[in-house]
């Protein structure tokens, strides 16, 4: 099946990159292959590193990517192991990289991977469909608790305690196999209030379940941490995220970078010498315009920061 696949802040992106044509490259979420395109477009002698969990993304986006094959080199992974994948490339150092954070729309459109509170599906979840831990498993077998801290800490959804016990109860009497029964356990938890809410119900727990199938959390953390030592001096890093945890995450690790001492402030002299590696291009987060959001309402929620290896 082929997708409409629309990159969010792709002007903005590329102008970020401040892409040079001999540069090396790394777009450490392929997707529908929208912002690989405009990368290798403007590459002659350079290279482009695409990679991607979902053996699927890789699949449409190499079709869609065949006239520019001769400057990408598509690797199926996670970016998690960014540093083991340059390494297995023989490449030590990049001009520039660029990470969506987001469930692409194809992920959400194909209704059977269970990703979209929107059709009804088998609890799936999965970018990677090799790995074995499914939204199934976790609704079904992980402790009240720890169904719980998941809902609260990855989506902050305030009636954790309620959904998390109506799963189990549910569960207790049959076994919860798809998103729509998922989407109803949850209704019934919430207080009328919630319901009327402006965005979804079940938004929130979808949000928690899958972070917690795909390790998402941890995977971005290690991802930018290799990502801030792998760039050439000048070299541009470009984030873009879609909630507020993954935002919190991006922007610690830049101000980390960003800081350099860690040395308390009364220190006479640093001794931990760690020296500032990056430094913000922009001092806020760079969000999509109306145009684009009025085309593509995915990309409403979307935050981009930007940082320069110094």
């Amino acid at each position: 099946m082929e997708f409409a696949h629309r990159p969010v802040l792709l002007h903005e992106c590329i102008q970020a990159l401040n892409i040079k044509p001999g540069g090396i490259y790394v777009d450490g979420t392929l997707g529908g292959g929208g912002h690989s395109e405009a990368i290798a477009e403007r590459l002659d002698s350079g290279r482009l590193i695409a990679i991607d969990r979902d053996e699927r993304a890789i699949e449409n986006a190499t079709r869609r990517l065949a006239p520019l094959m001769d400057r990408i080199t598509i690797v199926h992974g996670n970016f998690r192991d960014l540093g083991k994948i340059l390494n297995r490339l023989g490449v030590k150092a990049v001009d520039g990289m660029l990470f969506d954070l987001g469930v692409s729309s194809p992920q959400l459109d194909e209704a059977e991977r269970g990703f979209s509170y929107m059709t009804d599906a088998p609890l799936d979840m999965r970018m990677d469909e090799s790995e074995s831990l499914t939204a199934a498993e976790i609704v079904n077998t992980w402790p009240e608790e720890k169904l719980r801290r998941i809902l609260y800490d990855f989506g902050e959804e305030r009636y954790a305690p309620r959904i998390a016990a109506a799963i189990v109860k549910r569960r207790a009497e049959k076994r919860i196999e798809t998103t729509f029964e998922l989407v109803e356990i949850i209704k019934k938890a919430m207080p009328p209030s919630a319901l009327r809410e402006n965005q979804h119900p079940a938004k929130r727990t979808f949000q928690a379940i899958r972070i917690a199938v795909n390790d998402e959390l941890e995977a971005i953390s290690e991802m930018l941490e290799t990502a801030a030592d792998r760039l050439n001096p000048g070299g541009r890093l470009a984030v873009i995220s879609f909630h507020s945890l993954e935002d919190r995450i991006v922007k610690n690790a830049i101000a980390a970078r960003e800081k350099g001492c860690t040395c308390p402030r009364d220190f006479p002299v640093c001794t931990c010498g760690f020296v500032q590696t990056l430094k913000s291009v922009t001092k806020k987060p760079i969000v999509p315009g109306e145009e684009e959001i009025s085309s593509n309402p995915r990309a409403r929620s979307a935050k981009l920061r930007v940082a320069e290896r110094v």
